[in-house]
């Protein structure tokens, strides 16, 4: 996990190996989560569901991901960081499902707040999404 972190703050951080990018994915959901100041159930469950489909893990490794990525995004760098390895890690078209995902964890609790909308915009643009995408992202993610 101290590997993940060394690489993201590197001047020039390469390709985030498959390991790596599967857990800054899980960081970032996990950063979303928490923007609100809350961090509840239902968001945690959510991030599991996420991760365990998003990887094809059962219950108990995609808890065991999630449980890592708490870690590491509370010693993470700035979100700017984990969403550009992110974005070199994952193929333009599968980034809208990254953004679905994310919106999903952002919406778990019930709640949609001004400062979750403005960290999942930033999100998009680094993941060079545009605006437009990520509205059909969250709307994918109400309907799920």
């Amino acid at each position: 996990m101290i590997d993940l972190i060394r690489r993201l703050l590197a001047p020039e951080p390469a390709r985030l190996p498959e390991p790596d990018a599967k857990l800054a994915l899980a960081a970032l959901l996990v950063r979303v989560a928490r923007t609100d100041g809350l961090y509840s159930a239902e968001e945690v469950e959510r991030i599991d569901r996420v991760l365990a489909r998003h990887h094809g893990l059962d219950p108990f490794a995609a808890a065991k991901l999630r449980s890592q990525a708490e870690e590491i995004e509370r010693e993470a760098p700035d979100t700017v960081r984990f969403t550009r390895a992110l974005k070199d890690a994952v193929a333009l078209d599968e980034r809208s499902g990254l953004m679905t995902a994310l919106w999903s964890v952002a919406l778990a609790d019930g709640l949609r707040e001004a400062h979750e909308d403005r960290l999942l915009r930033l999100v998009a643009n680094l993941l060079g999404l545009t605006d437009v995408e990520s509205a059909l992202a969250r709307q994918r993610a109400e309907t799920e």
